[in-house]
């Protein structure tokens, strides 16, 4: 594989979990629930 093709998918990944990250703390899903209620009322303030 190229080495261009090789930094695309990396980014493309990247991108990918960056923004399944904010959608799980906007929609409290997994991620958010594992948190600290300290953080989670943080973050509720947020979104």
């Amino acid at each position: 594989m190229k080495r261009m093709n090789k930094k695309f998918i990396v980014s493309t990944i990247i991108i990918v979990l960056v923004i399944a990250g904010l959608l799980d703390l906007k929609f409290e899903g997994l991620i958010y629930q594992l948190l600290p209620k300290a953080v989670q009322s943080f973050l509720g303030e947020i979104f």
